[in-house]
């Protein structure tokens, strides 16, 4: 067999990374529990017209289809695969809400499938993890600074103990921007939200020219529009640098105290993350609230890496509404980049903390009794899997990382820590090695 070609889009971790990958989702994840979110996992397929329903266009859905299908089968796909959690999530809710308590807490690690141009930080096939509080009918405005909350616990945590990049939390409030829109004469804010979207691609001249010739503003309006998106703070100051722009509107009142509100919960449990960024548009339509962005301080050139916000519609059956919001860890998007400039990295390839030699093969069962009574201590071990000679045998412990290598002898079985050279008699029933050598450490 040929040697295979790598499948763009879809990246494949090195065991070194995937402990990476593996330790920042269990780090997440414990903040996620402790914040009191419920795991669920939802299947991996949808229905075809509820994923394009939700504005995804053709070329980015992945398809699926029964591959015996017979030639005489030209209909169109009826499945495809989900291109993110918030569909399927959507979808969980309305099948089983009669066996949810609401207001709902679900945080959800799971692979999503998007056909879109492979590049770095955008990838075919790719891992999220989403946080979301949902109610029946309403949700009350303080699940907003739960959520940021436990974004900027989350991102805190990962720079604390992975030593990864700190990320700054950019949040605004589409209330707040409609009514602002509102408050300079904008008749369709809509079209104002979407120009102001293209900020960051297009710059400040250009988008002012957009929302004169397109949206209909006057040139005072769209320059001051732009002077709403230059304010940034990570406290409340915000609220009156907006009010000096002159511009009234009660959905703009409405939307500084939610935000003033959000920075000010955020700031409480990760000071320096959480910034009011009033540039923040986050064109998708069903955001109705608070939206969110993050960066990377190093990774700028990714974009947001996280996101999310808040949506009064997650999905309907006709009688109830549920409403949400929630937040969107792009956990490849971020990690893929990270790894490979070796920015976090795993101290060793494979989880073994110890390697027991074998110092002949009639002896490898006393050799796998050892490793037994290591592991039934919680120590990660293995056993040498050739009986060569003991030099081979540490340069194979070195070349993966492991820090230790067991001697069987019979008058007294002996450790030795190949990084510094110290060997000392040892007892597989009471030694332990220190805490920071039992499993791989990430940073």
């Amino acid at each position: 067999m040929a040697r295979p070609s790598p499948l763009s889009g879809f990246p494949e971790l090195l065991p070194a990374d995937r402990i990476v990958e593996q330790r920042l989702l269990a780090e997440l994840t414990r903040v996620f529990e402790l914040h009191a979110f419920a795991s669920v996992e939802t299947r991996a397929i949808e229905p075809v017209e509820v994923l394009l329903g939700k504005g995804e266009v053709d070329k980015e859905v992945y398809a699926v289809r029964r591959l015996q299908a017979g030639p005489e089968d030209t209909s169109d796909p009826e499945w495809a695969l989900h291109f993110d959690l918030t569909v399927p999530f959507a979808r969980y809710v309305l099948e089983h809400a009669g066996h949810l308590q609401f207001p709902f807490r679900r945080y959800q690690v799971q692979k999503v499938w998007r056909g879109e141009r492979p590049q770095e930080g955008r990838y075919r096939e790719f891992t999220q993890a989403d946080v979301d509080i949902v109610g029946a009918d309403t949700l009350a405005d303080h699940h907003d600074v739960e959520i940021v909350a436990v974004a900027a616990d989350g991102f805190a945590r990962l720079r604390d103990v992975l030593n990864f990049p700190p990320a700054t939390l950019r949040v605004n409030n589409r209330k707040l921007a409609e009514g602002f829109y509102r408050g300079v004469g904008a008749t369709d804010t809509a079209a104002v939200l979407q120009r102001i979207d293209k900020l960051g691609k297009i710059g400040p001249d250009k988008v002012g020219e957009l929302l004169v010739a397109e949206c209909g503003l006057t040139e005072t309006a769209a320059r001051t529009c732009l002077d709403l998106a230059t304010i940034t703070a990570y406290d409340e100051s915000f609220v009156e640098n907006v009010q000096a722009l002159g511009v009234s509107d009660p959905l703009l009142d409405e939307g500084l105290e939610q935000l003033a509100a959000v920075v000010r919960g955020g700031g409480e449990v990760a000071p320096s993350v959480v910034k009011a960024d009033l540039s923040i548009a986050r064109g998708l339509d069903y955001y109705t609230g608070t939206v969110m962005e993050t960066e990377l301080a190093g990774y700028e050139r990714l974009g947001s890496v996280a996101s999310g916000g808040r949506y009064d519609k997650l999905a309907s059956d006709g009688k109830r509404t549920y409403p949400g919001v929630g937040f969107s860890f792009g956990v490849t998007r971020m990690l893929v980049p990270i790894v490979a400039a070796g920015t976090v990295k795993a101290s060793r390839q494979v989880p073994t903390c110890v390697l027991v030699a074998v110092d002949s093969e009639e002896d490898r069962a006393t050799a796998t009794s050892v490793a037994t009574v290591l592991r039934r201590r919680g120590i990660p071990t293995e056993v040498a899997p050739k009986a060569d000679k003991f030099g081979k045998q540490i340069r194979h412990a070195d070349r993966r990382g492991i820090p230790y290598v067991w001697f069987c002898r019979a008058d007294g079985d002996e450790v030795k820590d190949i990084r510094s050279g110290d060997q000392i008699t040892a007892d597989a029933a009471s030694w332990t090695p220190p805490a920071e050598d039992l499993f791989p450490q990430v940073g």
